[in-house]
């Protein structure tokens, strides 16, 4: 998925509605146990949303903002559309209006699909540098959001550099290096972050107070990681490999390749306990810390159902970037600890 938003020019006012109520709903991580520490997020309920989007999940698809543009790069295959679902409605709800123009894989060009009642037309993956030229010439308020897949992550940088168009990159994986160098060289501004939700980035800022102010408290611990998502998701979790880093700089020795992870949707019902409507959707993280004589063991957890989450700090990272935008920072690459620290989020 991409999205490139064009923001509107009452960003630093009011005007935008948003309103939910939660029920932290999740059950544990594994049956059976109790936690030390334990964060839990569920998707909101009952949100307000100004124009409600009639988009069905497409495999691969593009949608345009009068705000922007939502892409579904071609790169995402077997996409159902649902995170990119997930982010138009929680941009609608935050006074993002659609325009009619949309990109999208071959077996989508020519359709039309309705958004906040009005008719998207999409548009082929042939020649994408130029299309996106245009776009953001006619736009030039455009920020970007990528959610693809690992692969595709250096070089869909490549071309929003090469393009000058500032974006959001939500998608883990690839060469991060390369990814900031490209960045870096082209002066383009970006939010770059495996992890969008906000609180969960709140608690990987607590992570890493801690593994700074204290580093080696947990010497000779030993760790186990455990971490569920949809079967769709191929790579270990860019917010598992964060906090593993933090359990190291605190003096814990841990091989990335010992991360247990959980893909097979019986197992995350009978094993994780991750309610049946998420399966398609969630993200449960586990992490046992046990000392050298086993009398003594920590466990932190984290477990989101469904995407609303991400969809509501993508759009914050979007209101963020634009704003450095307008303001001309000198400082051009930003994370979400950025956003979390600037205080305006809705």
């Amino acid at each position: 998925m991409w999205a490139i938003i064009k923001v509107p020019l009452y960003i630093n006012g009011g005007g935008m509605r948003y309103s939910s109520s939660s029920k932290n709903g999740c059950n544990s991580f594994v049956r059976g146990r109790k936690y030390s520490v334990k964060m839990c997020s569920a998707p909101a309920q009952n949100v307000e949303v100004l124009v409600k989007s009639k988009i069905e999940p497409l495999p691969i698809m593009v949608i345009l903002f009068e705000l922007g543009l939502f892409y579904f790069d071609v790169k995402v295959n077997g996409c159902t559309g649902k995170m990119g679902r997930a982010v138009l409605e929680a941009s609608i709800a935050a006074g993002l209006q659609p325009v009619p123009i949309c990109f999208g894989g071959p077996q989508d060009e020519g359709k039309t699909v309705e958004a906040g009642g009005k008719e998207i037309i999409v548009h082929g993956p042939s020649d994408r540098e130029n299309l996106l030229s245009s776009v953001f010439e006619e736009h030039p308020n455009l920020i970007v959001v990528d959610y693809t897949l690992p692969a595709a992550v250096n070089d869909n940088a490549e071309l929003y550099c090469k393009v000058g168009v500032p974006f959001v990159m939500g998608t883990t994986g690839g060469d991060r290096e390369k990814l900031y160098k490209t960045v870096v060289d082209s002066k383009v501004y970006a939010v770059i972050s495996p992890q969008m939700g906000k609180q969960v980035v709140a608690f990987l800022a607590a992570m890493e107070i801690m593994a700074e102010q204290f580093p080696g408290a947990f010497s000779g611990y030993s760790l186990q990681v455990m971490e569920s998502h949809q079967a769709s998701k191929l790579d270990t979790s860019g917010t598992a490999k964060a906090v593993i880093s933090c359990f190291e700089n605190l003096g814990v020795s841990f091989d990335l390749d010992k991360v247990q992870l959980i893909r097979d949707p019986v197992q995350q019902v009978e094993m994780v306990g991750v309610p049946e409507e998420y399966l398609l959707g969630h993200a449960f993280h586990m992490y046992h810390l046990t000392s050298p004589d086993g009398t003594v063991s920590f466990e932190f957890q984290h477990n989101v159902c469904g995407r609303s989450i991400y969809a509501e700090g993508t759009v914050d990272a979007i209101l963020f970037l634009a704003k450095k935008v307008k303001l001309k920072e000198e400082k051009r690459i930003y994370d979400m600890i950025d956003v979390l620290r600037e205080g305006n989020m809705r």
